[in-house]
């Protein structure tokens, strides 16, 4: 598997894309006014205690208080009346305390960021636990041999103040490197104790990388060909990060100087614009329709115009496993998270459904982000989850429409002038007045004046006073003016 990291830098903006094969399969967008928090440690100051909710909101000098979980903060359990171990959030912070927190999630919508009083500092190959006395092995790396000689390597640097964890890129690492890795978090760490100290506040005590250096450091266990860089300074910078850091990058970047925008190779830019469309064709003629909301992500697959070669069942099947692929790639390209609910095409043969759910486990593991794959439930339904800390693709760069307000959908031209018919009929009750104009879209006025003249002049007998109506150019489907003269 070939793979490209393409970096487009403005003044304003970060970009940087995952091509693999080809094909994109991320994409990272930062801007500068709205840079990701995900990472920065804060020394904040507990504003309010909801016992209701185990939880507390936390000033961290964001427009948003953020949010912290009784289950976040790393202290000793009590029982309840249940003998189940809970944690009792008035034991453990309380209002005015300064606490030394983290954010594991961006604010997202009208939520607050979510933290944790967990804090863990990555490296390249390690990730520093403050608190914590043990040395922990990355699940990804599997072979027994070489969990065994990270953890002597690295069990030696844990004490009780601050344990390791390796990281997935750290499989074959050799110990100067690990140390190396370990000397660096210390240090950090020092520093984030020493701005405590001074009760900085108002700035954060640890700042994550910025995007082109962080993907840098979490894309080294991908095998990359090359890393396309479009801004000289910063390709400048990349390369004394790698050197220090990331030495077996440093041959793989490349300064891209060409006239052609370094995203209209691979098709980047077109593909960031198919990711925000609802449908998604699939090359069999099949389709996907993909709706995100507060609450959770759904998926819906349809054959379309697939009909297949044999019969009913194949044709299902066949759609069905060439939208796993589809699916892993959609939720990994748009950054979708928290609760997906996949609505596969009905399959009664149940080699098909567990063939399909294979199937999609397999595509989902390529994935870096931690998902948890459940079954087909009653209603034949998968339901998963996709572990969720940044915006997703469309809340990064979509808006609400002014016209629907999130509904997706407007009022049709008919609906609108009855509005407009009974809203005469109302002033008109509440008003005394010799005659009404309104105002109204194009398309509305000329409804008014051709399909629907019929209802408006029935509504003019029936107040007896005469209605004009005015187009407005300027006015949305659903806005109109009814005014007294």
């Amino acid at each position: 598997m070939s793979a490209e990291l393409l970096i487009n830098v403005t003044p304003s903006e970060t970009r940087v894309a995952l091509v693999e094969n080809g094909s994109l399969q991320e994409v990272h967008i930062e801007r500068q006014g709205k840079r990701g928090i995900v990472g920065n440690v804060y020394l904040g100051k507990v504003i309010r205690v909801l016992p209701g909710m185990q939880a507390a909101f936390i000033d961290i000098n964001l427009e948003k208080a953020a949010f912290l979980h009784a289950s976040d903060i790393k202290s000793k359990l009590i029982l309840n009346e249940d003998n189940e171990q809970v944690a009792d959030i008035r034991s453990l912070v309380h209002e005015g305390q300064k606490i030394m927190v983290q954010v594991v999630k961006d604010p997202l919508g009208s939520k607050g960021a979510r933290l944790t009083t967990d804090i863990t500092i990555a490296s390249r190959y390690l990730v520093l636990m403050p608190h914590s006395q043990h040395a922990g092995i990355s699940l990804r790396i599997e072979d027994e041999k070489e969990r065994e000689r990270l953890k002597d390597i690295v069990s030696p640097y844990c004490d009780e103040q601050q344990g390791f964890i390796v990281r997935t890129a750290g499989e074959g690492a050799g110990e100067l490197e690990l140390q190396h890795d370990a000397e660096f978090l210390r240090r950090v760490w020092q520093k984030v104790l020493t701005r405590k100290q001074r009760k900085q506040t108002k700035l954060p005590l640890y700042q994550d990388l910025s995007l082109s250096f962080r993907v840098l450091r979490d894309f080294v266990g991908i095998e990359l060909e090359r890393i396309r860089v479009d801004s000289n300074l910063t390709y400048q910078e990349l390369e004394v990060f790698t050197k220090e850091f990331v030495p077996e990058l440093t041959p793989l970047l490349e300064y891209y100087p060409g006239e052609r925008p370094i995203f209209d190779l691979f098709s980047v830019e077109n593909e960031i614009q198919r990711a925000l469309h609802r449908k998604i064709e699939l090359k069999s003629g099949g389709y996907l329709i993909i709706d995100q909301t507060e609450a959770m992500t759904t998926i819906d697959i349809n054959t379309g115009a697939f009909v297949g070669h044999r019969n009913l069942a194949d044709t299902i099947f066949s759609t069905n496993i060439e939208a796993t692929q589809v699916i892993a790639r959609q939720l990994r390209l748009r950054n979708l998270g928290g609760i997906i609910i996949v609505d596969f095409i009905d399959m009664h043969n149940e080699d098909h459904k567990r063939r399909v759910l294979h199937s999609l486990d397999t595509a989902m593991s390529k994935d870096k982000v931690k998902y948890s794959l459940h079954g087909f439930s009653a209603l034949g339904l998968v339901e998963m989850t996709r572990q969720r800390t940044r915006e997703s693709l469309e809340h990064v760069l979509c808006g609400e429409c002014p016209l629907c307000t999130g509904r997706g959908h407007l009022k049709t031209v008919e609906t609108v002038c009855f509005e407009v018919l009974r809203e005469i009929v109302r002033v008109n009750r509440a008003h005394d007045a010799d005659k009404f104009t309104v105002y109204a879209s194009s398309a509305v006025s000329e409804s008014l004046l051709n399909d629907e003249y019929h209802n408006l002049a029935e509504v003019e007998v029936f107040i007896g006073k005469v209605i004009k109506v005015q187009a407005e150019p300027m006015y949305n489907q659903e806005q109109f003016d009814v005014v007294m003269m």
